[in-house]
């Protein structure tokens, strides 16, 4: 065998082999994936995130690893998301407005996928729906407006006049939320009553002063509340014999009235979907906010009859689940 030869196989071998070491080094890949969330309570989404990879051959231990780690503020949100930036993960997942916010605060380059977020527009975090532009996109949660809260709530409530709202004037979403409610509120004549809440001593004692007959029911204005006080609204609205309105299934089932909003393991499954793209090497730019397509209206009868209300039929005949 000439020396011409011995070079031309050694060169055919080198180029078969360079495909083949590239596939060995993809499958070897462990993808990061850091997620994040502020809130008294695991975001329901997350279950289905886990299982959307897991489905998708993202395996835990192997070529996945997830770290989620579930926050009381948005100083240690902030904390977190410096800390995913110095790891260099592969992407971001971000629960919620305050994740979001402290993720794109510290980072244009590592890809955020936002999760049951208010409107990403008027948040700032992202260019539009349709192009999202940067690094950021994913998925509105609260796409239901609080005036559809409103109108569903004195449908389940007709006795509904005193309506005590709850406004934290940190959170940066409370007044498109409140301009939103006020104006149900004049077309439903409610008579609305505001008071400022950020951490849990200020709902004790704005709970502290309700007297018998203030209010017919409560609702919230700020997602932060919600979101980091889900146990604690529950209590002290069922304390004072209030019905509650809330955001999402879970909290109905632990004591709210009911919640109007959507399939949450859906948009976990689309969140795996996203992040499976983005890992492969679509930019978030080229991957379009999405907005949920169906909603359930979840009631708690056993909560009604406790507070002494009778909802509807006409109401009980629409709702997705009745929890009795």
């Amino acid at each position: 065998m000439t020396a011409a030869w011995l070079m031309v196989m050694i060169g055919t071998v080198g180029f078969l082999a360079a495909p083949l070491a590239a596939k060995a080094q993809q499958a070897g890949k462990v993808s990061r994936i850091g997620v994040f969330h502020v809130g008294d309570h695991i975001p329901p989404g997350l279950p289905a995130l886990r299982e959307g990879l897991e489905a998708m051959g993202y395996e835990e231990g192997k070529n996945r690893q997830l770290d989620f780690r579930n926050l009381a503020n948005e100083a240690a949100a902030s904390r977190t998301a410096r800390e995913f930036v110095a790891a260099r993960l592969d992407v971001i997942v971000a629960f919620g407005n305050p994740t979001v916010r402290a993720a794109k605060a510290v980072t244009s380059e590592i890809p955020i996928v936002m999760v049951h977020v208010t409107d990403p527009v008027a948040q700032g975090f992202v260019k539009t729906l349709a192009r999202p532009a940067g690094n950021v996109t994913g998925f509105v949660f609260f796409a239901v407006s609080p005036a559809k809260h409103m109108e569903l709530f004195k449908e389940m409530v007709p006795r509904l006049r005193r309506v005590l709202v709850l406004v934290d004037p940190r959170d940066p979403a409370t007044q498109s939320q409140l301009g939103e409610i006020r104006e149900a509120a004049e077309t439903l004549r409610l008579k609305l009553t505001e008071r400022e809440a950020t951490e849990q001593a200020d709902l004790e004692r704005v709970f502290g002063s309700i007297k018998h007959g203030d209010f017919d029911g409560i609702v919230s204005a700020s997602i932060n509340l919600q979101l980091k006080f889900t146990a604690p609204l529950i209590r002290l609205s069922s304390g004072k014999r209030l019905p509650l309105a809330s955001y999402r299934k879970e909290s109905v089932q632990q004591g709210a009235l009911f919640s109007y909003a959507p399939d949450v393991a859906a948009v976990g499954r689309r969140t795996a979907a996203f992040v499976d793209k983005i890992l492969k090497g679509t930019q978030p730019a080229d991957l379009p906010v999405e907005q949920p397509s169906t909603f359930e209206l979840v009631i708690n009868l056993k909560t009604a009859k406790a507070l002494g209300l009778a909802i509807p039929p006409s109401v009980l005949a629409r709702a997705d689940e009745v929890i009795q």
